[in-house]
């Protein structure tokens, strides 16, 4: 099994509601090393970069809202880097499918993700879909400084956009 890294954002719906300790609860029992955390206030810059791959998609723009915290008046997230065998995978697995009624009930999403009245999909979290994503995401995210380790080994580390804090 291969050593690789993850991102995970848990988001301000998970946070508004109180979630975010159950979440990290769920994720420790991976047993995989959080390499990386901090709390994140989310601009629009760094949303449509972290989002890019859905510029197109009719709902783009709602993603831009939840992930700043616009829907839940709570203007922050939790953005981690898990660390160990198979994390990607293992992290998914966990997580769920995006669509919370479609999640596997025992997943995070199954169990603790929702549809608001309004319409609002809350899954509650990010988590990276593959080793691609997982790279950019984390240079996305984090600077190298801020990992405990560099887990893309001896490759120059360029990061484009950094996250715009909204004060």
């Amino acid at each position: 099994m291969t050593d690789e890294a993850t991102l995970v954002v848990i988001k301000p719906d998970a946070i508004k509601r109180g979630l975010a300790g159950r979440v990290l609860s769920r994720l420790e029992e991976l047993r995989l090393e959080i390499i990386g955390a901090k709390v994140v206030r989310v601009g629009r810059e760094l949303a449509e970069e972290h989002y890019k791959a859905l510029r197109e998609r009719p709902f783009f723009e709602e993603l831009l809202e939840l992930i700043q915290g616009n829907l839940h008046d709570t203007r922050y997230v939790l953005a981690l880097v898990f660390w160990g065998p198979e994390a990607i995978a293992r992290v998914r697995q966990a997580t769920g499918s995006t669509h919370p009624e479609k999640a596997d009930p025992l997943s995070l999403r199954g169990s603790l993700g929702r549809m608001t009245t309004t319409g609002v999909m809350e899954n509650i979290l990010h988590a990276s879909a593959d080793a691609i994503d997982a790279e950019r995401e984390i240079k996305l995210w984090f600077t190298p400084q801020e990992l405990l380790h560099n887990p893309f080994g001896s490759q120059h580390w360029e990061s484009g956009v950094r996250r715009t804090v909204q004060r």
